[in-house]
């Protein structure tokens, strides 16, 4: 799948790299998979990975983390949302600038990005040039302009999707319990507002 998206887009893939679903906090040997599958995803032509892990206090687990990025360097690393489950985001941030990540993707610690403005403009501002601040977390098209305002953000994580209508899941795999009008595809004029909205 890494492959056939690297090949069939003309924008940086970048790779989610977590060994499972549930909390951030991760074995040795779940630790060895995700070093594994994080050559995995560069061998396939992803140009950044995504990933993150948290010690049992709800830190950053800085040994894991050197690991994670050691085997990815040298193309970008994102810290993902286990950052919002930090205690102290302030200082999760100054661990995640120490070690040299170059993304945090976050909510600031809220429901969603524009909730948590106040929080993620003050990382903003914390970070400087050093690490880019993502928000993300429920951002929808119309949000982007206001949360662009009040964060300063250059950057958004969303899921622009809209339903399909039942003519265009045709011929597309039936999911048992999934009717084919239920199904979603992206919003392209969403993603352009966004873009839009980004750029200025």
């Amino acid at each position: 799948m890494m492959n056939e998206v690297v090949e069939r887009v003309a924008v940086p893939v970048f790779v989610m790299v977590r060994p499972r679903g549930g909390g951030f906090t991760y074995s040795a040997d779940e630790l060895g998979v995700m070093c594994r599958d994080i050559i995995v995803a560069r061998t396939a032509g992803a140009r950044g990975i995504v990933t993150g892990s948290l010690a049992r206090d709800r830190t950053i687990d800085r040994v894991q983390m050197q690991r994670l990025l050691d085997a990815a360097r040298p193309a970008p690393v994102t810290f993902h949302r286990a950052f919002d489950v930090t205690l102290d985001l302030e200082a999760s941030l100054d661990v995640l600038l120490d070690l040299g990540v170059d993304r945090v993707l976050t909510s600031g610690g809220a429901p969603t990005a524009l909730a948590g403005a106040y929080r993620i403009a003050a990382l903003v501002s914390r970070a400087g040039k050093d690490l880019t601040v993502l928000a993300g977390g429920g951002v929808r098209a119309p949000d982007v302009r206001q949360l662009v305002r009040r964060t300063s953000v250059r950057e958004v994580h969303a899921r622009p999707v809209r339903p399909l209508p039942e003519d265009a899941a045709v011929g597309l795999p039936a999911l048992p319990g999934i009717p084919a009008g239920g199904r979603s595809g992206l919003d392209a004029d969403g993603i352009r507002a966004m873009a839009e909205a980004l750029a200025g």
